[in-house]
């Protein structure tokens, strides 16, 4: 029963797609029209609007935080909101309000890993940004922290529950990204920034 209102708490908290609700509330229409469809950040930042995509990042991060630290407050126990995080990168994903069409949750799981793990996540962001400026895909760089992330878990924090539970994680996020592996390969994906 716990488990189950951990991970209805943290799909609700997932499923709000901010940047769908930032484009339309400035006018820009459904972001889902353009780019690559998906209601997340990097897709915002197609608009051209820089500020509309960080907010986009951080409330979509902002959304896994919250649901870990919701369920942590609330429950106390690791099972509780290991599956909050997990469950909000779920409603990011299919959220239930979109027919179940979101986005690719890489800002959830960032922001699920900083709640549960803040060294971790900070790795993770790190190897992110590092990528990110090296070779400016933006795809690419979230299936390389993602894949990392489990990996971090297992060396600094010895947990092999939230080593599992990144694991899952980056195996979501990176079935979520098949288009993109199949850009990259064809040297076909649009760099960060670019319009699409």
């Amino acid at each position: 029963m716990i488990e189950a209102l951990a991970a209805v708490l943290g799909y609700l908290l997932g499923s709000i797609p901010f940047g769908l609700v930032l484009t339309k509330a400035a006018g820009l229409g459904d972001i889902r029209s353009i780019g690559s469809g998906n209601i997340g950040a990097t897709n915002v930042l197609r608009t051209g609007h820089k500020g509309l995509a960080l907010a986009t990042l951080l409330l979509d991060g902002g959304k896994g935080a919250v649901a870990v630290l919701l369920a942590r407050w609330l429950i106390g126990e690791e099972s509780a909101y290991l599956i909050a995080g997990v469950a909000a990168v779920l409603g990011h994903n299919f959220p239930v309000w979109l027919k179940f069409k979101g986005g690719k949750g890489v800002a959830t799981t960032l922001g699920t890993m900083l709640a549960v793990a803040p060294y971790v996540g900070l790795a993770a962001c790190l190897t992110w940004l590092g990528v990110a400026l090296l070779f400016r895909y933006s795809s690419l760089a979230a299936l390389i922290a993602l894949a990392v992330a489990p990996l971090y878990a297992e060396l600094m924090v010895h947990d092999h529950w939230v080593a599992l539970a990144f694991l899952a994680l980056a195996v979501l996020g990176w079935i979520r990204h098949r288009a993109n592996l199949a850009r990259l390969k064809r040297g076909e994906e649009p760099k960060i920034g670019a319009k699409k």
